[in-house]
């Protein structure tokens, strides 16, 4: 069944994406997720305890948050499963975790700011996806940037909590995405979360490791799919350059971009006036990119967004048959 419903998730989410009127009217599960998170934030990441104390409390933080949200997952699943029609309700509630319109449509945004509005309406859109310094993009960079968030919130915004919803149903995803959104609100480096955010930080390398690869995966299959992008060169980067990311994960789905549409992805970048020193994915491929860049990499996401709801849908039917 966890198949079956992670399949209809996808296809469900990729028609209708999540509506603003409901997001107006009831939020969302990742806001709900997150203002948990602040609570536990606020009230036991103390600047009094030393590092060791504030890294038990992250810890701790980090299995309350899950026992939460596991807990209320599986209530809500055993409810509708008991409903008549309950099952439709089920598929709906895992449609909100995957975000394959969402990313989509945040990543055209930058294609299309830079084509009408020039290279600060590019600075100004790109910077609603990723935590670099705008103000220093170049339109090159921009892209860039733009393309990199694609490729990496494919791996983490769909594969994964697809994969987590086959493997346990709406408690799997959504404990994947409060493991997620917890690493992106205090897993970072910063002298409040180094310690607090380790667990979560940690946690969410493990969780996205399966999913980062077949990622890749699916990059390398579509570029077979896709004119003028390459399968041979999408695994040659994989092999060269996957290993070298500063995340371990982020680096398999952005070589296998950038190796596909012969581009060049990551390098050095800047966050709070910060530079980092970063190796180019794709190593050997055009720097100079602009918006139609952007709309080829949407392209490749597409496709293999469709590849990846179809392999779910394979995937439920043979075991449906065992």
């Amino acid at each position: 069944m966890y198949l079956f419903l992670a399949f209809l998730a996808l296809l469900t989410e990729r028609m209708i994406g999540y509506p603003d009127w409901i997001y107006r009217l009831i939020g969302h599960p990742v806001t709900w997720i997150g203002g948990l998170i602040s609570v536990l934030d606020s009230r036991w990441n103390r600047e009094s305890h030393d590092f060791a104390r504030r890294k038990r409390w992250g810890i701790l933080a980090l299995v309350v948050l899950l026992a939460v949200v596991i807990a209320t997952a599986l209530l809500i699943e055993n409810l509708f499963v008991a409903l008549p029609l309950g099952f439709i309700l089920l598929v709906l509630a895992a449609a909100t975790l995957p975000a394959q319109k969402s990313l989509e449509n945040h990543v055209e945004a930058v294609a299309a700011a830079l084509e009408t509005g020039g290279l600060e309406a590019g600075r100004e859109a790109v910077s609603m996806i990723v935590g670099r310094d705008p103000d220093r993009l170049d339109e090159p960079a921009v892209c860039r940037a733009a393309i990199e968030s694609l490729a990496e919130n494919f791996s983490d915004g769909i594969v994964a909590p697809a994969f987590w919803l086959g493997i346990g149903g709406l408690a799997g995803g959504a404990a994947y995405k409060a493991i997620n959104t917890a690493d992106s609100m205090i897993g970072h480096r910063s002298a409040r979360h180094e310690a607090f955010g380790w667990a979560a930080a940690r946690f969410d390398d493990l969780v996205n490791l399966p999913a980062s690869r077949l990622t890749g995966a699916l990059f390398v299959a579509a570029a077979c799919l896709v004119d003028g992008a390459s399968a041979g060169k999408a695994v040659d980067a994989v092999r060269r350059d996957g290993g070298h990311h500063r995340s371990p994960n982020a680096g398999w789905p952005e070589a296998a971009m950038a190796g596909a549409l012969g581009i060049a992805l990551a390098g050095p970048r800047s966050y709070g006036g910060e530079m980092i020193d970063a190796r180019f994915m794709g190593e050997g491929g055009r720097a100079e990119l602009d918006a139609s860049d952007i709309r080829r990499a949407l392209s490749l996401a597409r496709v293999a967004d469709g590849l990846l709801i179809g392999l779910f849908g394979l995937a439920a039917l043979a075991i449906s048959q065992v």
